[in-house]
């Protein structure tokens, strides 16, 4: 028993310190060594319960999910309505990488890697599924796979800027309208919640959920990475 509780606790600080890194150092510049050598182990022990950094930023990205999940719905408990609410938490993702290239660099690595890209999928299928659900009536669960295949790519595209790119503005404007748009959201209903979304204060909603985010990863325990439904 008290061996199983240390290995819970490994996995939990090992979750913690790569969390801390990839988002002040970034993923692509965090080495499974540099995790290892901060948490004092070897990385042969750290690759024991996580045999790759991909699988780490697996965890993360399931636990991304999650927390975006709670996002969704403390804005509707603010009184939004669902549609709403994944608008802004569309609109925060797009401010924070926008500000933070690091963070960036985190989001970019979850859209990118296979394993992550289908968590990603997976747990946006259902959560359309949920909100959506009035303006897709008789659509099958492949139908909201097939769509968040698409989606997928929008906001990637959304996020992944160059010295070409257009303003954050026109960026948001135009992945909501698509996705939207995509789900059969009429255009009067669509118009009015984009120019609800442009009119926040996006940049400061994103830096207060980049920072709830940290927060809540270090509030984790190991019985919430012992539930996450991937490899760990």
């Amino acid at each position: 028993m008290a061996k199983k509780k240390l290995r819970n606790i490994t996995k939990v600080r090992i979750v913690q310190v790569a969390t801390r890194r990839f988002l002040q150092t970034g993923y692509s510049g965090t080495s499974v060594k540099a995790i290892s050598d901060e948490l004092s182990i070897s990385t042969g022990h750290l690759t024991f319960y996580y045999p790759t950094k991909e699988h780490l930023l697996a965890i993360l990205t399931q636990m991304l999910c999650d927390f975006q999940w709670k996002v969704i719905h403390q804005i509707e408990n603010e009184g939004e309505d669902a549609v709403m609410a994944l608008c802004v938490e569309l609109m925060s993702m797009a401010a924070i990488c926008d500000a933070n290239p690091i963070a960036k660099d985190f989001y970019l690595s979850c859209y990118t890697h296979p394993m992550t890209l289908e968590i990603i999928r997976r747990n946006d299928a259902a959560r359309a599924k949920t909100i959506f659900a009035e303006y897709c009536p008789g659509w099958t669960d492949g139908q909201f796979a097939e769509a968040e295949t698409l989606v997928s790519g929008i906001e990637y595209a959304t996020l992944m800027t160059t010295r070409d790119s257009q303003s954050i503005e026109v960026r948001i404007s135009g992945a909501l309208e698509e996705i939207l748009k995509l789900y059969g959201v009429p255009p009067e209903v669509r118009r009015s919640k984009i120019e609800k979304s442009l009119s926040m204060d996006y940049r400061s909603i994103g830096r207060r959920i980049l920072k709830e985010f940290m927060e809540y990863i270090d509030q984790v325990n190991e019985q919430v990475i012992d539930d996450l439904p991937i490899y760990h």
